[in-house]
């Protein structure tokens, strides 16, 4: 396609002869340094892609010069945003404990040592230590599975929606699956159990009503094509008012009778409702008191006779990516024989976190001061205040000019998890002279260390319930360096705002 110029031919000629060579700008004082930061070849490319661009400009009349400092500033620029990394750690402000865009469950350092400790080196993943042959790496968690969960055995997958289609796929291939129709969720990333279903080759039959459902509607459903009735936990999702359910233990009741199997699909992944009221530890200023309202767990799923439960990793059980399936020991037997199994299987990393995570539920008396998902749900209310007005007052002693309050406010279990409860938090409420709140909450999410918040009334919004102190205060300094941004004539260069603070990490 050709590129009609509005810029006369002679003018454009003259412009597009004034521009530098590769190598006079490659010996510009501002870019001859960048060579001994990056690779020559890379910043031969930026350099060429730069000239390019400059010359696609001139040509549609949309730059007036040639300016060989602003040349050198893009390539620095272009060179910069490509080193930086695309995944990167983010301060989650919003309050939502486990977002699933910002990764769900922030790991415990349990885990995340042992991620360490794994990665760095060589591991018995598949090595039987005491045989010295061909071990398997669903053997390391079995045990603690078994532990934990009160079941026969136990398997890891990569995620609970590879975990209902394995089940759904090695017991009900060609048959028929009962499922109430209250129960067909859809979850992000367009994940739709009847679309699950179709893939594993099974006929789903729905029974039932959108929010009532009766014992009697499954059992004229069951015929000699079913498999197995279904039990999907809506986590993402309540319906309230005029409903009716059947209870696990009812249905429990009814696959017996008819030599069926009864699959419990979890999906948020409580492992159980035991967890108590912790003391704080030294140098925490509270206690911690979980509510978890009626979240079905795993353990009450077994013991009200489900032949598998699946849950995931990386929701309320705080671990690493992961599904899990566990209950009868020949049925998982089954599901390890299932060629599609090793499609799905997990890595070592993530089997390292999980250990790790699943550890630390040996001591119920302090999991849920160590498993940073539930300690986040269990801040209290004091201690939330305690935290806002610490930040309102750093806000204002940094920014004057702003404006800054603390507000009552909800904090959200996210992730699919504990939809409706609601956990009373304060929060803080901010407000740039002059600045719209979509321009600073974008500026925040720019930043070397991103910050994402709220925005509520053209104000931005900080939970404290999903930061710690250090992370607040970046925050106070990210915004500082925003305020500095967005009312500066001349916007500073891409990460020059970090560099302002001394400290990369800073710019929150």
């Amino acid at each position: 396609m050709t590129v009609m110029s509005s810029v006369p031919g002679d003018q454009l000629q003259e412009k597009l002869r004034a521009l530098p060579s590769v190598d006079a700008l490659l010996g510009h004082p501002s870019i001859t340094p960048l060579l001994d930061d990056y690779p020559r070849g890379e910043v031969l490319d930026v350099v060429r892609a730069v000239l390019d661009d400059r010359r696609s400009a001139l040509r549609a009349g949309h730059a007036k010069g040639v300016d060989i400092a602003g040349l050198a500033l893009e390539i620095r620029q272009r060179l910069y945003q490509r080193a930086r990394p695309n995944l990167k750690r983010v301060i989650n402000a919003t309050g939502i404990v486990l977002h699933t865009n910002l990764g769900r469950a922030p790991l415990a350092p349990e885990a995340v040592a042992a991620i360490a400790e794994i990665a760095a080196g060589y591991c018995n993943l598949e090595l039987d230590l005491e045989s010295g042959r061909r071990g398997s790496r669903y053997d390391h968690l079995r045990e603690l599975l078994r532990e934990l969960c009160a079941a026969e055995d136990g398997l890891v997958v990569n995620n609970n929606a590879a975990a209902t289609y394995l089940v759904l796929n090695t017991f009900a291939a060609g048959r028929e699956v009962i499922i109430s129709r209250g129960q067909l969720v859809e979850i992000g990333g367009s994940y739709r159990l009847p679309e699950i279903m179709a893939a594993a080759s099974c006929r789903m039959v729905e029974v039932g009503t959108t929010n009532r459902t009766r014992l009697s509607d499954f059992e004229r459903a069951i015929n000699s094509q079913t498999a197995l009735l279904l039990r999907v936990h809506t986590s993402n999702y309540r319906v309230v008012g005029f409903t009716e359910s059947v209870p696990l233990k009812e249905l429990v009741t009814l696959a017996r009778r008819y030599n069926l199997l009864m699959v419990d699909d979890l999906g948020s992944g409580l492992l159980t409702q035991d967890l108590p009221r912790t003391p704080a530890a030294p140098g925490e200023k509270s206690e911690h008191d979980l509510h978890l309202a009626d979240e079905p767990s795993v353990r009450e799923s077994l013991a009200s006779g489900a032949d598998l439960a699946l849950f995931s990793g990386d929701k309320l059980l705080g671990g690493p990516q992961a599904g899990v399936i566990v209950g009868r020991a020949d049925l998982i037997g089954a599901i390890r024989r299932n060629p599609l199994t090793r499609a799905v299987r997990p890595d070592k990393l993530a089997l390292a976190a999980l250990e790790a995570t699943l550890r630390l539920y040996r001591d119920p008396a302090t999991v849920v001061r160590r498993v940073p998902v539930l300690r986040a749900l269990a801040r209290s209310e004091r201690e939330l205040h305690a935290a806002a007005e610490r930040i309102c007052a750093r806000f204002r002693e940094v920014l004057p000019q702003a404006e800054a309050r603390v507000m009552a406010d909800h904090s959200e279990a996210g992730g699919g998890s504990l939809a409706a409860v609601p956990f009373p938090t304060w929060v803080v409420e901010a407000r740039l002279t002059g600045v719209p709140a979509e321009a600073a909450a974008a500026a925040l999410r720019r930043r070397d260390v991103p910050v994402v918040c709220r925005i509520r009334d053209e104000r931005l919004v900080f939970d404290p319930r999903t930061l710690d102190e250090d992370e607040a205060e970046q925050i106070v300094a990210a915004l500082a360096d925003v305020a500095r941004e967005l009312t500066s004539s001349t916007p500073p260069l891409s990460g020059a705002s970090a560099e302002a603070t001394n400290d990369p990490d800073v710019s929150g």
